[in-house]
This record gives structure tokens, C-alpha cells and sequence, in this order.
């Protein structure tokens, strides 16, 4: 059953629902990654819910004008224009008043989205809105998905796309340098608004798989999870865009295959297990990967330890460290030092003596700052250098 949601095979409805979680998958990882990135995940959080007074109002307009209230594109043009309205209160009350942004946040999230379901109560009492279906845009409403939504989807994803890729590099440029970025003639406040543009973009095509409080985790998590694998800003942007897809597409193959599970929580929980196992197991970052470069470097001071122990001919009453150095062949199960265990031990001792004087001497003080007591001298000093202080080492001190 899940296999045939994967491969489009549960109907025209299913596959549209699927192929539009994808695409807005891609489109809100790769827009949140420069949120994310700015250190302004919070204001996604802002223009999300701020679309709901902009719902409720069109709603409202168009029942007025002899419609019957529920055109998306309509819905989504007041969802539109009341986030852009939340959104530049945010950057007023930020700039123009002595309130942080944070507060700026809180305030306008709290009105907006009080004032939404102030409308949203008033459309229940309408005759047309008892089944208008509004609430569907509180948590996402996949069910009917109509060619023109999709389509909508579609064409907004690669819209997001496109702007992204002409405002990679001023996008980049604030995120990590707004001073430079200004003096190289793109302002921080211009980029800021296109940004927030494109993420209100997101955010309103959005609302219909995922909803207004939900869309919040799509922008957010797959760049958070981007950021486990990788240290480079363009791979970043690509791999949150595919992580983001990868949520929404198998989100939506399992809602599919579970009518009773709606399709956006779903496609959160996904994202979060993307977020989890990245957490777990990638390479550079990763809890896994922490505990074992942890462990290596335990290893390391141990045989360190032992070599230098062995080296002034004290006993190794350790048992890790006795069982490694066993291991690595330096010494036989009497903890006597094979004679490779007493070429290393030698050597230990040298560089312990080496360092020592390197650490007492000015002139070696940026090799010296990089002692740990475990660095190889000859991954910091050249062999020059090495000359110079065993030359030192060998001159006989002056009796005082």
C-alpha cells in the first residue's frame, strides 16, 4: 500500500496531494535556510500567523460580492496581504520603537492570529461559511486537492527556486557579513524584505498541505538538519531543499495510505525524523560521531600515558591502557615493552622533551599555543625547526 503511494498508484487525488507536499518540501527547505541561517526562524513564525485575519477577510469579501467565499486563490491573496501587513509591523515595531524583535514577534503573532480567529468565528455564524472549510488552513487540508492547486504549488516552488538562486550571494552575504554586504551596495534591509518575500511566498502556498502553525517546522527543521552534514552554505541550501521534498513526499505517501491521519502533522513528524536520525548519525556532527571522536581521543591520552610511563620505567597498572598498548603491540601481557613498544616510548619522551622547550621559548609561541600534549611536533614545526631544537637539546647546560 505504501509502495503504491510512493510510485503515484493510489489515484489522481493522492498523486496530486503527493507531488505538491514534494514541491513545497523543496520550496520551504531551501527558503528557510537563510532564516535560519539570519537567526530569524521566529519571523517565519510571525508572517504564518498572521495569514489568518487575511482568510478570514477575503472569505468575508467574497461572500459579499456574490461569491461563495471558498476560491483558493482569492483565500490565498488575503492570506498574502495579511502577512505582508504583519510582516512590516514586525520590522516597524523592531526599528522605529525601543522593542526587540523578539517582542515584536510575540506582539504582532498574538494580535494577528487573535484577530484570525475572532473572523474565523464571525465566518461560522455566515450561512456560507459553515462549510467553508476555513479551519483546514490551521493545520493543512489535503482532501480534494484540485490540477489548479497543484499547478499553483508548482509554479510557486519553482518561483522560490528561481529568486534563491539570483539572490544566492546577497542572501549569503547578510547572513554572516551585513557590514560588508552594505559596503559591497547591497543593504541588509532591502535583502531582509526580500527574504521575508520569499518566505511569505512559502508560506501562503503552504497553508493548504500544512497549515498556518505547521509551515513553521517545514522552514525551519530541514535546514536545521541540513546543517548536521555539511559546513559549506550552497550544500546547506541544496540538502535542506532535498531533505524538505523527502518529508513532504513520504508525509504524504503515508497520509495517503491512513485517510484518518491528516497529511501536514504527518509530514512534520517525517521532517523530524529526518532531523532525529541526523542527530544521531552524521559524520561531523552527530551525537554518534561525538562519542566516538570522544572515545579516539581517550584512546590516544591513554597510550600516550602508557608510552611515557613506559618510557621512565614506571609500572601500567591501567587496564585500558595496558590492554591498548597490548593491542598496538608495544608491550607482551607481563606489561614488559616489546622493542617496538621502547622505540615508541623513546620517541614519546623526546617530543615531551621537545615540546618543553618550544613551550619556554618566545620565538616557538604560536607552535607552542597548538601543545595538547597528544599533536605530533612534526605536524607543527618544520624539520628545520626540529634541527634547531634538538641542536639545543644536545648543548650541554651551564653549571651555575
Amino acid at each position: 500500500m505504501l509502495g503504491d503511494a510512493l510510485l503515484f498508484q493510489l489515484g489522481y487525488n493522492a498523486s496530486l496531494v503527493t507531488l505538491g507536499a514534494l514541491l513545497l518540501g523543496v520550496a520551504a527547505g531551501v527558503a528557510g535556510t537563510f532564516l535560519f541561517l539570519r537567526k530569524r526562524a521566529l519571523v517565519s513564525d510571525a508572517i504564518s500567523h498572521a495569514t489568518l485575519p487575511g482568510v478570514g477577510l477575503a472569505f468575508i469579501v467574497m461572500v459579499a460580492l456574490g461569491g461563495d467565499g471558498r476560491s483558493l486563490p482569492g483565500l490565498l491573496f488575503g492570506a498574502a496581504l495579511s502577512a505582508g501587513a504583519g510582516l512590516l509591523c514586525v520590522q516597524w515595531l523592531s526599528r522605529r520603537t525601543r522593542l526587540g524583535e523578539d517582542a515584536a514577534i510575540g506582539a504582532v503573532l498574538s494580535v494577528f492570529f487573535g484577530f484570525g480567529i475572532v473572523l474565523l468565528t464571525i465566518v461560522q455564524t455566515m450561512n456560507a461559511g459553515r462549510q467553508a472549510g476555513l479551519e483546514g488552513f490551521l493545520l493543512g487540508s489535503t482532501a480534494g486537492m484540485l490540477r489548479d492547486e497543484a499547478l499553483l504549488l508548482a509554479v510557486s516552488a519553482g518561483l522560490v527556486l528561481a529568486l534563491v538562486m539570483l539572490l544566492r550571494r546577497p542572501l549569503t552575504l547578510a547572513a554572516f557579513d551585513p557590514g560588508f554586504s552594505e559596503v559591497t551596495g547591497w543593504r541588509p534591509g532591502w535583502i531582509d524584505l526580500a527574504m521575508m518575500g520569499i518566505v511569505l511566498l512559502v508560506t501562503v502556498v503552504g497553508l493548504k498541505v500544512v497549515g498556518l502553525i505547521l509551515i513553521v517546522a517545514l522552514l525551519i527543521v530541514p535546514p536545521v538538519t541540513a546543517r548536521f552534514w555539511t559546513e559549506r552554505v550552497d550544500v546547506v541550501v541544496i540538502t535542506a531543499g532535498v531533505l524538505g521534498g523527502l518529508a513532504g513526499y513520504l508525509g504524504a505517501a503515508i497520509s495517503a495510505t491512513a485517510p484518518a491521519l491528516p497529511t501536514g502533522p504527518i509530514v512534520v513528524l517525517v521532517s523530524f525524523a529526518l532531523f532525529g536520525l541526523s542527530l544521531l548519525c552524521a559524520p561531523g556532527r552527530g551525537v554518534l560521531a561525538s562519542v566516538l571522536r570522544h572515545q579516539r581521543y581517550q584512546r590516544r591520552v591513554h597510550v600516550r600515558q602508557g608510552l611515557l610511563a613506559l618510557a621512565s620505567g614506571q609500572p601500567i597498572y591501567e587496564r585500558l591502557t595496558h590492554r591498548l598498548l597490548r593491542r598496538a603491540g608495544l608491550i607482551r601481557a607481563d606489561g614488559v615493552a616489546t622493542t617496538a613498544g621502547q622505540a615508541a616510548a623513546a620517541k614519546a619522551q623526546l617530543d615531551e622533551t621537545r615540546w618543553a622547550l618550544v613551550r619556554a621559548d618566545q620565538t616557538f609561541a604560536t607552535a607552542a599555543a597548538r601543545y595538547d600534549g597528544l599533536t605530533a611536533i612534526e605536524d607543527v614545526l618544520t624539520p628545520d625547526q626540529i634541527t634547531d631544537v634538538d641542536s639545543r637539546l644536545s648543548r650541554p647546560q651551564a653549571v651555575s
